[in-house]
């Protein structure tokens, strides 16, 4: 009964940890013929998963006439591509409509994610 206990303890120890911590997701919405989202492609997701960033906030991409994955909850309708939305455990957070150049992505997501209360250094 002991070890069953210490055990339990011990679980429960080792996952409050990964519990307590947020799991950021920036979701690109995006469709076939959007020139915004090539020159986004060329431009940042090549390094993106490189970046503090992308560390934070893995990239997840939809078709924006597709459905939304399960377990994500959007505060209002996607409507513009590339749409970027920034979750938090699934829920939409904050969002960046359109890509306003390189310069600019990086600061507005930077805003975006210091407003979520993720910490880092930023790229941009």
């Amino acid at each position: 009964m002991r070890h069953l206990f210490l055990l339990a303890l011990a679980i429960t120890l080792f996952m409050s940890p990964m519990a307590l911590r947020a799991e950021m997701t920036l979701l690109m919405a995006e469709e076939d013929g959007c020139m915004w989202c090539a020159r986004w492609d060329s431009e940042i997701s090549g390094i993106y998963p490189k970046t503090p960033e992308g560390n934070a906030a893995p990239l997840q991409r939809v078709d924006i006439h597709a459905s939304m994955p399960d377990g994500i909850e959007l505060g209002r309708p996607l409507y513009y591509t590339p749409t970027f939305v920034l979750l938090n455990n699934g829920r939409e957070v904050g969002r960046i409509e359109g890509y306003p150049g390189e310069d600019f992505f990086w600061g507005l997501l930077g805003v975006l994610l210091r407003d979520a209360g993720v910490q880092i250094e930023t790229s941009g």
